[in-house]
């Protein structure tokens, strides 16, 4: 298991910083082609709260993040290897594919782009995107990142994910076919899955021999559907992790994935302004230094 600056530096020689693009497209599960209501858990931003405006171009949009970035910088800059541009909000290979390669191929010309990473469904993944993808993969890295959450199909229902747990095999077979790296999302916390459910999720995912996992804590978000059924479901049927259960289930998840596959994630970042719960999952510093006790008492303990 690798964390991603580990992988950063391996890869790149030095420190990696995302930035979250807004290539301005929608979903199907949104525009009535699969649904109209996304899932369950799906912000009005398409999770990409933190992307800049889909208003603005692309070549704009790297600008106005690296201005913001710049502080953060080493003054002399000898760590520094660059930008991975991330495409985040709503499904980013959900358009024409001469309109994607144009904003995919504006965010790798910057010369200081390392890399591209884009977050889509399996069920929007063409053969000619995939070739796109695959081409663009020779000139810099590409990732691909799946959003399965879950490989329970009760729950999936429940998230009306939109599609079923073989069009993601199908679609990581292909990405792999075409020589793409797979970063595959996970959500921790869903209502009615237990630690033992959660491990299957985990396990499946890096038996498919994917790149990289995701592990997201479930953010329960003003506006969402999940949140009126937060609201109205009794705690006994959805309660919320507290950051010690949390912990804990991560410290149990963690070695079962394999050396060498990244972990890019292990909590994530809900928008404060509209977070409803858990609340404490808005302080990442301290959920962090929790997870860092938690690991060191389990270490102990074997």
């Amino acid at each position: 298991m690798l964390t991603a600056n580990e992988y950063y530096r391996a890869r790149f020689g030095g420190k990696v910083y995302r930035i979250s693009l807004n290539g301005g497209m929608t979903c199907p599960n949104r525009d009535g082609t699969i649904g109209t209501g996304g899932c369950i858990f799906c912000s009005r931003g398409g999770s990409g709260e933190f992307a800049a405006s889909a208003l603005l171009p692309v070549p704009a949009q790297l600008a106005a993040a690296k201005k913001k970035i710049a502080a953060k910088l080493p003054k002399q800059k000898e760590n520094f290897a660059g930008y991975l541009t991330y495409f985040q909000a709503f499904t980013n290979t959900y358009a024409p594919v001469p309109y994607l390669r144009r904003i995919f191929s504006e965010a790798l010309s910057d010369p200081e782009t390392v890399g591209l990473s884009v977050a889509t469904r399996p069920d929007c993944l063409s053969a000619e995107c995939i070739a796109l993808l695959a081409e663009l993969n020779q000139k810099k890295p590409v990732y691909v990142e799946l959003g399965l959450q879950t490989i329970h199909e009760e729950t999936a229902r429940f998230l009306r994910r939109g599609y079923p747990l073989p069009v993601y095999d199908d679609a990581v077979s292909r990405l792999h076919a075409a020589g793409l790296p797979v970063i595959t999302h996970i959500i921790l916390g869903l209502p009615k899955e237990s630690p033992a459910d959660m491990a299957q999720t985990v396990s499946y995912v890096v038996n498919s021999k994917v790149h990289g996992i995701k592990l997201q804590l479930l953010h329960i978000l003003e506006d969402t559907d999940l949140a009126e059924y937060y609201r109205s479901a009794p705690v006994s049927e959805f309660g919320c992790m507290t950051l010690d259960s949390y912990t804990k289930i991560l410290c149990s998840l963690l070695p079962l994935i394999p050396e060498g596959t990244v972990v890019y994630r292990i909590t994530g970042d809900g928008p404060k302004k509209t977070l409803l719960a858990p609340v404490w999952s808005a302080d990442k510093k301290n959920v962090l230094n929790a997870l860092h006790r938690q690991m060191e008492r389990s270490f102990h303990a074997i």
